[in-house]
């Protein structure tokens, strides 16, 4: 677990919403009022409790320690204050916020329905009710026109609950028992049940404090799940529950005892084997147990070696093997089930300079990978039978392509997933030996929408040390590039994720409007390739920062807009490379937007009992280490937050956030209103019931969606 998650990516910005540098630090040129016909009201203080901070000798005082008990009435007094004092500020948008609000829940279909995918005789599915805000898991057995089958209802199990989410769920071997596990806080913390899926019964047998992460044994009645330690939120147990026991005295199969490492469990696509892989950010271990001997001992395919990071699937008689021994790309190698040492392994795909290996799957007629290439995901068949295979076209200058579920190896059909900025979400099936394709569905807009009407580009900025730094941009056709638009820059930037060009559909209500929407490929992500990752990371952090910079200055000179026009957004470690630039060039930008931020970096790395941080020193670092700690400390946002202007600033948090704590964000906004010379805007808003994803239910997100389009549209004078 890392403070990336799928929400924070372009793709699902709607879901959330969803330093140093040579260049030096410029003044804000003007103070930004508060558009609003009556006078703004004072904003929260919170107290001041000095906190003495010491490591390698250097002493920092943090003001606002006091804000990390959760449990403290005034902390949840001086959250509520602040939730209070951003509805007041931004009353006068409401109407604006219902307007976006019910234009962006108007496009979508109402009793929506994913694409059923096929395993083991059941095509497995889910779909909205009208009106209604979680899914429905279905089922229906040998064919798409059989009865409907409902496993879940989700709309039932969230009654009387503020937050809601399924976990996980798995059906056994038999394809009779559902297992399910459930968060009703938004903490990442769920609760294990069973559900017989003949009679529709709940089995006795419960599980509390899980991940929801699980898998089943061959034999209909064993299941592996995984637990976390309750404070920090590791994954470092597994253990085995057979139907019909005390949950009590389910036996531990697995406990990882260093911290740096989580580890969980998951089953091959043959069937035949249970994983346990055991990871960290720069090396990585796999066990795995015969599916059918569910009391076994695991065993070790390659013991761990720190730089050595490797993923496992199983066909026929090998183990197929994704790994960067010697490779910085990744390589495909192979290994008897029988015999899995080094000495054994053989190349099935070589490394390449130019393609980062980043997933692939196993058929029984073909092997698919899945590669980048100059920014862009290629997916390439290559049949066992021999030949380079062929590679899949999709044809447009920024995109993302997927594979999408394809749980049975007998199939000769890849299903896949493809979008852009201008393509919504679409399913395909592609048949591998005709090469033909089929569109099986295209995510509906409802209302109507022309792809015609927008333009999507791939750009590239030059970075000062003289990379390049690609953009995907996307824009109404109709936009004059005179500097005058409005334009939305969005960047993540770490763990290797990389932010891909995709469709958003509640973004139409900005670029309707006239904004200009980009997403900076800075380094962090593997966009690029891992070189383009591991530049951007520990010691090089700083890199990811200055590459925004360098393509807000950018868009700048081409005319696509202007530092009164432009605004920036990230969340999560995102939110860090807000934090950071908001703090070193606030004068690039009319408002920036950080959600769920990690803006307290220095303080959380040296706080090893709290979530995410031991597991993360390959990362940022340690700042136990003094090369670390300085370095952190140079760019840590909350840190480096001094007495100057800045700019207009929206900052998202949930109290239950369970990988950027709250209080990051919280104190923040404090610091920054007790030091900030300008009269800008600096709202918080604390989401009570949530956590690091924001509020659960299909509609009810776009309701913080909606506000910040608001903020944002108001800020460019956009009042409608």
């Amino acid at each position: 677990m890392t403070r990336f998650r799928a929400w924070i990516a372009p793709f699902y910005l709607g879901v959330l919403l969803t330093l140093s540098c040579s260049s030096g630090v410029a003044t804000r040129p003007a103070a930004v009022p508060v558009t609003s016909t009556t006078a703004a009201p004072a904003p929260p203080v919170a107290k001041v409790v000095p906190q003495r901070l010491v490591a390698h000798g250097d002493v920092r005082v943090d003001d606002y320690y006091w804000l990390k008990d959760r449990d403290n009435p005034e902390v949840v007094a001086y959250l509520t204050a602040e939730n209070a004092y951003t509805d007041a500020v931004m009353r006068h948008t409401e109407p604006l916020q219902e307007t976006v609000f019910t234009e962006i829940t108007s496009r979508l279909k109402p009793d929506d329905a994913s694409v059923p995918y096929r395993d083991d005789g059941y095509y497995y599915y889910t779909r909205f009710e009208e009106g209604k805000e979680y899914p429905v898991y279905c089922r229906k057995q040998g064919s798409v026109a059989a009865a409907e089958e409902v496993m879940l209802d989700g709309n039932a199990l969230a009654a009387g609950h503020g937050f809601f989410a399924v976990m996980g769920w798995s059906v056994s071997s038999g394809n009779d028992i559902l297992a399910f596990a459930t968060d009703t806080v938004g903490r990442r913390i769920a609760t294990l049940q069973f559900k017989n899926l003949t009679t529709g019964a709940l089995l006795p047998d419960t599980i509390p404090e899980v991940t929801g992460n699980m898998t089943w044994a061959t034999d209909n009645r064993t299941l592996f799940y995984s637990k976390q330690d309750l404070a920090t939120l590791r994954s470092y147990r597994v253990y085995r529950h057979a139907l019909g026991s005390d949950p009590a005295a389910d036996a531990l199969v697995y406990e990882e005892k260093d911290d740096t490492y989580r580890c969980w469990v998951t089953r091959s696509k043959s069937k035949r084997y249970i994983f346990i892989p055991s990871t960290t950010m720069l090396a990585g271990e796999v066990r795995f147990i015969p599916a059918d001997d569910p009391t076994a001992a695991p065993s070790v395919i390659l013991p761990r070696e720190r730089g050595r990071e490797y993923d496992v699937e199983h066909f026929g008689e090998y183990f197929y093997i994704r790994t960067n021994d010697g490779a910085k790309n990744f390589r495909l190698m192979k290994t008897p089930v029988t015999a899995t040492s080094r000495e054994h392994w053989s190349e099935v795909i070589p490394p390449r300079d130019d393609a980062y290996l980043v997933d692939f799957d196993v058929f029984r007629d073909h092997l698919v990978a899945v590669e980048r290439r100059g920014g862009l995901v290629h997916i390439r068949v290559i049949p066992w039978s021999g030949g380079g295979g062929h590679e899949l076209d999709f044809g447009e200058p920024a995109y993302l392509a997927y594979l999408d579920a394809n749980p049975e190896l007998d199939a000769t059909v890849l299903r896949y997933g493809y979008t852009s900025m201008t393509t919504p979400r679409s399913i395909y099936d592609y048949d591998m030996v005709t090469h033909t394709r089929t569109l099986l569905k295209r995510d509906e807009v409802v209302g109507g929408f022309d792809p015609a009407s927008y333009v999507t580009e791939r750009l590239q900025a030059p970075a000062r040390d003289g990379v390049k730094v690609p953009i995907s941009i996307v824009y109404r056709k109709d936009l004059v590039k005179n500097g005058k638009a409005p334009l939305l820059l969005y960047g993540y930037g770490s763990y290797g994720a990389s932010m891909d060009a995709t469709f958003d559909v509640a973004r139409l209500s900005l670029l309707d409007r006239g904004f200009v929407y980009a997403i900076a490929h800075v380094r962090g992500g593997a966009e690029l390739g891992r070189g383009w990752y591991e530049d951007g990371k520990l010691l090089n952090k700083k890199h990811t920062f200055t590459d925004f910079i360098d393509c807000a200055e950018f868009l700048t000179a081409e005319r696509y807009s202007s530092p009164d026009r432009m605004f920036a957004l990230g969340g999560s470690a995102g939110g860090l490379l807000m934090g950071a630039v908001y703090t070193t060039r606030p004068d690039l930008f009319k408002g920036m937007v950080a959600a769920v931020p990690f803006v307290d970096v220095v303080t959380t790395m040296l706080d090893s009992s709290i979530p995410l941080t031991t597991s993360e020193y390959d990362e940022w670092g340690d700042p136990n280490q003094k090369a670390y700690y300085d370095y952190i400390l140079s760019y840590s946002p909350y840190d480096r937050t001094t007495r100057r202007a800045y700019t207009n600033l929206l900052v998202t948090t949930g109290l239950h956030d369970s990988q950027v704590q709250y209080w990051e964000p919280a104190k923040w906004v404090a610091k920054l209103r007790a030091l900030k010379t300008d009269s800008g805007r600096v709202l918080l808003r604390t989401n009570m019931e949530a956590g690091h994803g924001g509020v659960s239910g299909r509609y009810r997100r776009y309701h913080d969606t909606a506000l910040m389009y608001a903020f944002l549209l108001d800020l460019a004078g956009i009042t409608q």
